[in-house]
């Protein structure tokens, strides 16, 4: 015997809704996985030009305004949320400046909790002759 179609379709009533219910919580999950990836990322592109910047800016000083030239570029152009947190080292041997920074990552909202580990960047550039 067989069942009519009007019939059918009322035993699927609400099927979508049900469905898309179920997977609301995978789906924000996913989002927020992915958007914690996206914060990972751009730490370390943040703790890299951080230290590009004061790696240049150390060797552009002359020796005895070295460190102080190196940490301010190296905390200038970075965010708010990721400046209160960051480490900026800056030493020179043989005529090598390099400059190491470590920044936070910050769970889900910059300027909230962090995780436990630190971003690391470094960069490294000969010392410029001043006249």
């Amino acid at each position: 015997m067989r069942v009519p179609a009007v019939r059918a379709r009322r035993r699927d009533d609400g099927q979508v809704t049900v469905e898309f219910l179920g997977m609301t919580p995978v789906i924000l999950v996913t989002l927020g996985v992915l958007w914690q990836l996206v914060l990972v990322g751009y730490t370390f592109t943040l703790a890299g030009n951080a230290a590009d910047e004061a790696v240049r800016a150390g060797t552009a000083a002359s020796p005895g305004e070295r460190q102080g030239a190196c940490l301010q570029a190296g905390l200038e152009k970075l965010p708010g949320a990721w400046e209160g947190e960051a480490d900026v080292d800056c030493a020179t041997a043989n005529g090598y400046v390099t400059a190491d920074v470590d920044l936070r990552v910050p769970l889900l909202f910059p300027g909230a909790v962090g995780f436990p580990f630190d971003v690391h960047g470094h960069a490294g550039a000969v010392e410029e002759e001043t006249d």
